[in-house]
């Protein structure tokens, strides 16, 4: 006899407006346009399609734009916040979902405008409103970086 897993009819992919009411983050700063593959507790995939127009590309670099680093970092980390903040039905009213720690980053390959950035989640451990995660950014089903992090729910007010 098999067992097979539980199907789920809930819907999988986020899009932008749900992508906003989850997270607080706002333009120039608001780095991700949709999330797939949503499994509550365990994964998503966020994705950044990435513009020449993008306010960081007039300083980094202008003959040669590349998208700094650290961004690609707070993408993967805002993709994390929308997965806590659905799973943990957070009120962002009075709620944020801040960083906690970074460890093992590594940069494999630039980021340029144009790029489709897929950035796949999982959750390594939760524990109450403190969730780790590991995650990738992949242009082109490359490696541009990866990360592991933490971050928790903060009552905000």
């Amino acid at each position: 006899m098999s067992r097979k897993a539980p199907v789920s009819d809930a819907p999988t992919e986020i899009d932008i407006n749900e992508v906003m009411a989850r997270i607080p983050h706002r333009y120039p700063f608001l780095l991700v346009d949709r999330c797939e593959e949503y499994v509550e507790n365990l994964s998503i995939v966020g994705v950044k399609c990435v513009s020449v127009n993008e306010p960081f590309f007039q300083g980094h670099f202008p003959h040669y734009p590349v998208m700094p680093g650290v961004l690609i970092v707070e993408a993967m980390a805002q993709t994390s916040a929308v997965l806590m903040s659905k799973s943990l039905n957070v009120d962002v009213a009075d709620k944020a979902i801040f960083f906690m720690s970074l460890d093992n980053c590594r940069f494999r390959a630039p980021v340029r405008p144009g790029a489709v950035m897929r950035l796949p989640v999982e959750v390594t451990r939760a524990r109450g409103d403190i969730f780790k995660f590991k995650g990738r950014a992949l242009v082109d089903d490359k490696v541009a970086a990866e990360a592991e992090w933490a971050a928790m729910v903060v009552d905000t007010k």
